[in-house]
């Protein structure tokens, strides 16, 4: 497995105590190591043999700072050049570095080389650091425009933020004219600084733009900027504005510079380019979020530990189990985890059956294994009957009394207590967390043969292609449409539910719109094995996702799309022969059940604020 590094080269031990305290604070952001690398700077006429002693007193010194954290390492030879620069690309081109870092020089030189021509052709991504007079890190700035080297100045001061635990201001000065396109990559960068959870100001301004900037970082206690994308057409290689502020200002100021080849012509407006701007911003965000909300089952195995936090925090757990025609495997569900999850330790206070009205013995077999049963078209009926999964979980709030509630389906055929304990685990074990989904290798079963990795064609044909589109927060879900999730009461109960097929879809999307992504993790539920559908009844299914994504967009954007059809034509084959059928497939919209008065009265809330 690689190990990611940021390489922070010297010549004396002082440059190595100025930028090691930084180096490793980004390298524990990024889960990296900080690689010192040592270099003895022989002036030209000299023999480089009198770079012999100076060499060894380097290589300890460096070993001591190495040996003294385990974040930092060492490269074991300290090179002896005339051409430090040259040195260091070389280093960089035998091994892959996530950031190099410098120190900046007012001379506008780097280890004897010009910091442009440094900066034009960077050999991997760069940050250059003026160290400042304040020590403590509290408040970071990052002045930001949405330019080439944004998302590297965001990537940077996420790891800072993260291991100081500091808080980011993120500051924007508009240009004079409201309209200009100069301000589309911002507008790009938006949505993603409003859900970075160290970002907790947004500031504005429309000034000038190196005025607003040392104003603000008198408040701050460190600045991250990006420098320019075309060093050689500015008076200095990181940028006038850039320049000036790390001059000027009193807090460590860093400079960074992408690997991307930018000495570009001065464009006379804004043009977009074949990248857009914002897609890396995009790409850190998930990233963060699936590496910190990612979990598997066998963290949770501990029983009686996940039952010690449940009494801990006082709350109570319902599992609800919607059914249609599940004859075959609802009682190896029920006595399984009944077992398991009710009688050998105490996790589950409830499980409840929510049927759909089944014409087998699906309600029959539940009984008789001693749990409730509730046939859903028979709840709040003052509402109307709507026929789908959604319909029987909405309406299974209504009866489920747990602070946490969790769903399962019942066609699993090797049903294990991870299935559910998985998904409880997360939010038992932080409570920032308010909704999980599972997610699992799903066989296709060919004939009597499983087909590995052959199920979730809807998910990846439809489901994770429209999220990428449209909601790019949410693709890093794995499975959006598993039908293992659990949430909090408290959150459920806010949202609206499709009643058809479309339920998982809309959770998820108004889950990420109301709490905020961090508040969605997924658990790895290992292998599930069910009766895959047939391509028809799949094609229905898409067709339910597809409204849904159509009416959130509508609420986003307006009704463009009010007059889709909500029609499917089935291909219809039988003896020889193809015919058209037709049938009508709409995704309904309950409203949020803390909105009926009877749900209100039922959990003592009171009248409905209006």
């Amino acid at each position: 497995m690689k190990t990611n590094h940021v390489l922070l080269p010297v010549c004396e031990r002082a440059d190595a105590e100025a930028l090691l305290p930084l180096a490793k604070a980004i390298a524990q952001g990024w889960k990296a190591h900080v690689l010192l690398f040592g270099i003895v700077h022989i002036p030209q006429g000299q023999s480089l043999s009198e770079g012999a002693l100076p060499a060894q007193a380097l290589r300890q010194e460096l070993g001591r700072l190495a040996a003294a954290d385990p974040l930092v390492d060492m490269l074991p030879t300290a090179k002896v050049t005339y051409s430090p620069w040259d040195e260091i690309t070389q280093q960089v081109d035998q091994a892959e570095y996530d950031l190099l870092l410098l120190h900046w020089r007012d001379d506008q030189t780097v280890f004897g080389k010009d910091l442009r021509e440094v900066l034009v052709h960077p050999p991997c991504d760069i940050a250059v650091v003026r160290p400042g007079e304040s020590a403590a890190v509290q408040r970071i700035l990052l002045p930001v425009r949405g330019g080439p080297h944004a998302e590297l100045a965001m990537r940077v001061s996420l790891a800072l933020a993260e291991a100081h635990g500091a808080e980011i201001t993120a500051l924007h000065v508009t240009p004079s004219s409201p309209q200009s396109s100069e301000d589309a990559p911002f507008i790009n960068l938006m949505p993603m600084l409003q859900q970075m959870p160290h970002v907790t100001r947004i500031v504005t301004l429309q000034r000038r733009i190196q005025a607003s900037i040392l104003l603000e970082a008198r408040q701050h206690d460190l600045i991250v900027m990006g420098a320019t994308a075309r060093p050689k057409s500015e008076p200095v290689a990181i940028g006038k504005v850039t320049a000036r502020v790390l001059r000027r200002t009193r807090v460590t100021a860093i400079a960074v510079k992408t690997r991307r080849e930018m000495a570009l012509p001065e464009p006379a407006h804004y043009q977009p380019t074949a990248t857009p701007v914002g897609y890396q911003a995009i790409s850190i965000l998930v990233d963060k979020w699936f590496a910190e909300n990612t979990f598997h089952s066998h963290e949770f195995e501990e029983l009686k530990r996940l039952v010690e936090l449940k009494e801990s925090k006082n709350l109570t757990i319902s599992l609800g189990l919607p059914a249609l025609n599940e004859e075959r495997t609802v009682g190896h569900v029920i006595a399984t985890l009944k077992r398991a999850l009710m009688e050998c330790v105490p996790l589950l206070d409830e499980i409840v059956l929510i049927d759909s009205n089944s014409v087998d013995r699906t309600r029959r077999i539940a009984r008789r294994l001693g749990i409730p049963v509730y046939i859903h078209q028979g709840i709040l009926p003052q509402y109307g009957i709507s026929h789908g999964k959604g319909e029987a979980l909405w309406k299974s709030l209504y009866i489920l009394q747990g602070d946490i509630i969790a769903w399962i389906d019942t066609d699993i055929i090797n049903i294990h207590p991870r299935f559910v304990y998985g998904i409880l685990g997360p939010l038992l074990r932080e409570d920032r967390i308010q909704y999980v989904k599972g997610f699992y290798r799903r066989p296709l079963r060919v004939g009597d043969k499983l087909q590995a990795g052959g199920g979730g064609r809807v998910t990846e044909l439809v489901a994770r292609p429209m999220l990428n589109l449209f909601y790019p927060g949410l693709s890093g879900v794995v499975q959006p449409l598993s039908g293992e999730y659990a949430g909090r009461r408290g959150a459920l109960e806010r949202l609206p539910f499709f009643t058809g097929y479309g339920v998982e879809t809309g959770l998820l999307i108004d889950m990420l719109g109301t709490f905020g992504l961090q508040a969605i993790a997924q658990c790895d539920l290992e292998e599930r094995i069910h009766k895959n559908q047939e391509l028809q009844a799949l094609g229905k299914m898409s067709f339910q996702i597809l409204q849904v994504f159509i009416r959130r967009l509508e609420s986003r954007h307006g009704p463009m799309l009010a007059e889709v059809n909500k029609t499917m034509k089935l291909i219809q084959h039988e003896q020889g022969r193809f015919y058209l059928d037709i049938e009508d497939i709409r995704e309904h919209e309950r409203p949020p059940m803390i909105s009926l008065p009877e749900y209100r009265r039922s959990r003592g809330l009171g009248e409905a604020v209006t």
